[in-house]
């Protein structure tokens, strides 16, 4: 679609819907995404974070992908060799519970199905939405090299993970055992600590009377979880409690089971807390659990795996656990053991998938030790080869103190979707085998039901991606480690820290040289975005609505790196604004360069102060925007951008380039079309990574080269077209621009009005700068009469402006009705005056201070600032007036 002669086509209003899809698809037809594998080049290389295959994009997604997108679009354009692996992962709880939840809208379990047939219908789940995401993903604008596409569960991937599995039980880093862990009972699976979303729930203290067995009194017990007593097997206290310290060794009768439990001394419980008596349920709690191992008590399970009491719950068998709850505790209240219900807000654990209040359970499970695999990658984050670079720095504490305080992985779950654990079990000896294969007599052993952890899996995207464990691989020799990654920081714990230690323990290398931090999007009143509030956004509709650009520039330009976004609809509609200003800006350029060539662009000629100018700016814009690209601060880079080309280019450059394109001198003319043609390319190019659609739509329209602007090489500093002494210059004639513009505003005088224009200067410099463009300040001011010298007085009844090096006047007699202009100043002030008593009388009424919110408080001072302000502006300029 390359085009040597540019053609004015482009409709008056940017369309996205008629332009986004149709570069897109032209894109991946000439696979301007495809890495090049070219030795000469560079690699940089960056895996996509996998989205998971149970539904639609959110916006956090879309901000880890966009900023991705920036990234090699700007590398692709510098000349490296760019990768950008896309890949999906199969979200084992997350897809689970999607198709169950499905098959039950159909009258269906999963065991009616059984595990192949439910495997089945998971697969077309996920071909299903894999094609969604894909959809999404070009309506974004993704650069990805779908030739390198890869999904947690395709064979290589299988084949890595299983490798690793049998690896780290080889060298003694799995085992099976029984412990307490995070159980959902509404998926009847284990998860891990990091998928514990904890919230502040109502509850209660309950107070209960344990008797001692031999009848000489009882002591107090206080919990929150009362249905779990049923499986107490003793009570602690702390070795050092005077109080208690005669009861060691005693037993106690357990009420509703009257079952005798021993009372024991333990350093754990805390003589300050509640009566320092704790009661000890060793299969329902992570600390009762240590207690009971190191007294060797007895570990007796009270609920089913669906959260219902089992045989061990006596008389509540059956009933689901907070039901039990309030059974028991009517029975307590009514045989005298419960002694008060005291409320109490606490912090409860609930699944992230399902929202199921999480158990602690005792379960035989698959773990990790995780001890040597934390040392080591705390060891290599000391050494500059093997670490990794967080930005910003504060969150790699975050990572350093997780890895410091770790805790073994347990990486079973409960599920069919996923990777099956490579166990198998002898059914007669009970025998474990760990292997790649099935053992060679696989009749008499059956593998184990369970699968591993998403987490397990995603741990090892960066390298199992890239062909590994054959190391051999050409691209995993191109193109491993990784160059960067970018993710928010909620999942530093549940990915970003696996991939480390897993790299580092199967490579010996990071898997990524830096990982940049973003944080979460919220909604405008700072909430995160959830479905129980209401207040998602999704990010097609804003697509939709305004087209990917604008998403994207809000995306990647609204914060800084760590940093949360919020998200406002009116700032989506701003982008779009500043995308049609590019429009609009570019429309204009390419009426004055019909007919133009690429060979036609000709910068040597005698150029006006502000082509010079524009050429310089250009320049400082190219370092600028380079070197914040480089450090991660795209939204400084965007500001800068967003700067020069709205304000520079649009309402300064192209306003003084119409004075020379509807001139009379030819070659002057040629020169600033050449001008306007390079800076538009350059802008284009700058441009791109953040709005790759506009600027390949407007690209294409301008004299250039190759076939799309993907390829297009990334603007550089070019010295030869640096003025130095044009910025200066220029400067100093915005600035009596500016400053007449302004005083026509105070006196209510339109710019088609004629004025005389005094300009006394103060240094030679400005004296040359305004002389040398005196014609432009005339035309631009629309000053009849000017006058421009050292020492300048200042004529009678006229207004004044100070900037630097000068002083300018403009008499008001010719401009302006005197009395008319007092008259409305006067009802101006009165206006001011009235609204300066309405908010100070609101101000103080203790009513109202009293009883509103702080940040309406807030609203209504900065009210009266802005309207005393006002008042004491207009009143400044009436005393100007009545001189």
């Amino acid at each position: 679609m390359a085009n040597e002669t540019n053609e004015i086509t482009m409709p008056t209003k940017y369309d996205p819907s008629a332009t986004e899809a149709k570069w897109y698809d032209y894109w991946l037809e000439n696979d301007v995404f495809k890495a090049d594998e070219d030795d000469s080049k560079q690699p940089y290389t960056i895996v996509i974070p996998p989205p998971n295959v149970t539904g639609k994009l959110h916006l956090g997604h879309a901000w880890d992908t966009t900023l991705q997108d920036l990234l090699t679009r700007l590398k692709r354009m510098q000349g490296y060799d760019v990768l950008w692996l896309p890949g999906m992962d199969h979200a084992g709880i997350a897809t689970q519970a999607k198709v169950e939840q499905k098959l039950r809208e159909d009258g269906i379990m999963r065991y009616d199905l059984g595990r192949e047939k439910f495997l089945e219908k998971t697969w077309e789940w996920k071909d299903e939405y894999a094609d969604t995401i894909r959809a999404q993903w070009s309506k974004l604008g993704l650069g990805l090299d779908y030739s390198r596409e890869r999904f947690t569960l395709d064979e290589g991937l299988s084949k890595a993970v299983q490798e690793v599995f049998v690896r780290l039980y080889e060298k003694g880093l799995i085992y099976r055992g029984e412990y307490i862990v995070n159980w959902d009972p509404a998926q009847k699976t284990a998860v891990s600590d990091i998928e514990v979303i904890y919230q502040e729930v109502e509850g209660a203290f309950y107070h209960m009377k344990y008797p001692l067995a031999d009848g000489s009194g009882h002591i107090e017990i206080a919990t929150t979880r009362p249905e779990t007593m049923l499986g107490d097997t003793a009570v602690a206290v702390n070795p050092k409690d005077e109080r208690y310290a005669h009861l060691v060794g005693k037993t106690i009768m357990l009420p509703v089971m009257n079952r005798e439990i021993p009372i024991v001394a333990d350093d754990y419980v805390d003589m300050e807390f509640g009566t320092g008596c704790v009661k000890i349920t060793p299969a329902h709690d992570p600390n009762d659990f240590e207690i009971g191992n190191r007294h060797e008590l007895p570990r007796i399970l009270v609920m089913d795996e669906g959260g219902k009491m089992n045989e061990n719950a006596g008389k509540y068998e059956g009933l689901d656990r907070f039901e039990c709850r309030k059974q028991l505790v009517k029975d307590l209240e009514a045989d005298g053991t419960l002694v008060k219900i005291e409320p109490h807000t606490h912090s409860v654990g609930h699944s992230e998938r399902s929202g199921a209040v999480i158990e602690p359970y005792l379960s035989k499970q698959w773990f990790v030790d995780m001890e040597p695999l934390a040392k080591a990658a705390l060891e290599a984050q000391g050494h500059d080869d093997t670490k990794v670079n967080f930005i910003p720095e504060r969150f790699e504490g975050t990572y350093l103190r997780w890895m410091e305080n770790i805790r073994d992985w347990c990486i079973s779950r409960q599920l069919w979707w996923g990777h099956r654990i490579p166990a198998w079990y002898h059914n007669e000896t009970g025998e474990i085998y760990v292997g790649k294969e099935a053992p060679a007599d696989s009749e008499n052993w059956h593998q184990d039901e369970d699968v591993l952890d998403t987490w397990f899996s995603s741990a090892l995207w960066p390298f199992s991606t890239m062909g590994w464990p054959d190391t051999d691989s050409a691209d995993f020799k191109r193109y491993f480690p990784t160059s960067a990654l970018v993710t928010g920081y909620d999942i530093i714990f549940f990915w970003v820290s696996r991939m480390i230690f897993q790299s580092l323990e199967f490579t010996g290398k990071q898997p990524f040289n830096d990982v940049l931090i973003h944080g979460l999007i919220r909604d405008s009143e700072g909430r995160k975005m959830s479905k129980s509030l209401g207040n998602g956004v999704d990010p097609m509709e804003v697509i939709d609505q305004y087209g990917a650009d604008s998403l994207r520039w809000f995306l990647l330009t609204g914060s800084t790196p760590g940093n949360d976004l919020r998200f406002y609809w009116e700032k989506i509609e701003s982008t779009w604004n500043f995308a049609n200003k590019i429009w609009n800006a570019s429309r204009f350029a390419l009426m004055n360069m019909e007919g133009m060539k690429y060979e036609d662009i000709d910068l040597s000629g005698e150029k006006t102060l502000a082509d010079k100018w524009i050429l310089t700016r250009l320049n400082d814009t190219i370092d600028q925007v380079t070197r914040l690209v480089d450090k991660y601060e795209f939204g400084e880079a965007g500001r800068y951008l967003y700067n020069f080309i709205w304000e520079e280019f649009c309402n300064w450059y192209i306003e003084m380039a119409k004075l020379t394109l509807y001139g009379e001198d030819e070659a002057a003319k040629a020169t600033t079309r050449s001008v306007l043609a390079y800076t538009l390319d350059s802008i284009m190019r700058l441009m791109h990574p953040f709005m790759p659609f506009l600027t390949e739509e407007i690209w294409q329209h301008l004299p250039h080269e190759g076939d799309s602007i993907v390829r297009a090489s990334y603007p550089t500093r070019r010295d030869e077209l640096h003025f130095a002494d044009s910025v200066p210059a220029f400067e100093a004639v915005m600035n009596v621009i500016r400053s007449v513009r302004n005083i026509r505003s105070e006196v209510n005088a339109p710019m088609s009005k004629p004025i005389q224009l005094f300009i006394s200067t103060s240094d030679e410099a400005t004296q040359d700068y305004l002389s040398a463009n005196e014609a432009t300040i005339g035309k631009f001011t629309n000053a009849t009469e000017l006058e421009i010298g050292r020492g300048l007085t200042a004529p009678d009844k006229s207004m004044s402006a100070i900037m630097t090096g000068a002083e300018l006047f403009i008499p008001l007699a010719d401009l302006i009705n005197f009395e008319e202009e007092i008259a409305r100043l006067e009802k101006e002030v009165a206006k001011y005056e009235k609204e300066v008593e309405r908010v100070q009388k609101k101000l103080g009424n203790p009513g109202f201070t009293g009883k509103a919110p702080a940040h309406v408080i807030d609203e209504e001072k900065a009210k009266e600032k802005d309207y005393l302000d006002k008042r004491d502006a207009v009143r400044a300029r009436l005393e100007e007036l009545r001189k």
